[in-house]
């Protein structure tokens, strides 16, 4: 009979035990980021450009995600790693693609879609090859982003250039990361549309 009185116990114990693990067990919801909105001092004096068409960003396949990439240049350099529980709202390319056309149409121009197919509007093709954030060391990191943009009317190649742009992050983290990426994609979106503004686009 003693033993039969604190079975009830014991089976309590045994399901709060097991009520603990699972909820130990839990995957965690990933924090999500995006460039946020454009800044004031983003909205420099640009030049405002004629009607351009803007295709769909080509990115490498390990970008090809909404995973947030890191690299640590002091070990393993060559290895990009994504952040556990951290994600970005869309995939890099299409981050670059809103803020580009969002920049585009801030200064005064038309950015229109590449699949509109309107005659004689130059169309701007961009491929990314970096956007990520690189540690330096354990403390010390920046938010990295690299371009080429091209040019053509036509199949013909009008004009073609490489971008790149590094801000330091704020914090050692997911966050600083978010913010130094949303930081240099503005500084390259500048000097992209300020390079358009020089070419022969009517």
């Amino acid at each position: 009979m003693r033993n039969r009185s604190h079975m009830p116990a014991a089976l309590l114990l045994a399901a709060c035990c097991a009520l603990l693990s699972a909820c130990a067990g839990a995957p965690q919801r990933p924090t999500l980021y995006d460039l946020g909105p454009l800044p004031a001092h983003a909205r420099q004096a640009l030049p405002a450009l004629p009607p351009v068409a803007v295709a769909a960003v080509a990115a490498p396949p390990w970008l090809d995600s909404n995973r947030m990439f890191y690299r640590l240049n002091y070990d393993q350099p060559q290895q990009p790693l994504p952040y556990a529980n951290a994600r970005w709202t869309m995939s890099p390319a299409q981050l670059l693609l809103q803020r580009i056309k969002a920049r585009i149409a801030d200064a005064g121009g038309a950015p229109l879609a590449a699949a509109e197919g309107a005659l004689n509007v130059p169309v701007l093709r961009l491929e990314t090859d970096d956007f990520s954030q690189v540690f330096d060391s354990r403390e010390a990191s920046r938010g990295q982003v690299s371009l080429r943009a091209s040019v053509y009317r036509g199949r013909t190649l009008l004009a073609h250039k490489s971008f790149a742009r590094q801000v330091p992050a704020p914090s050692a983290d997911a966050g600083g990361g978010a913010a130094a990426l949303a930081a240099a994609t503005d500084a390259v979106t500048g000097d992209l549309i300020a390079w358009l503004g020089t070419l022969p686009l009517k």
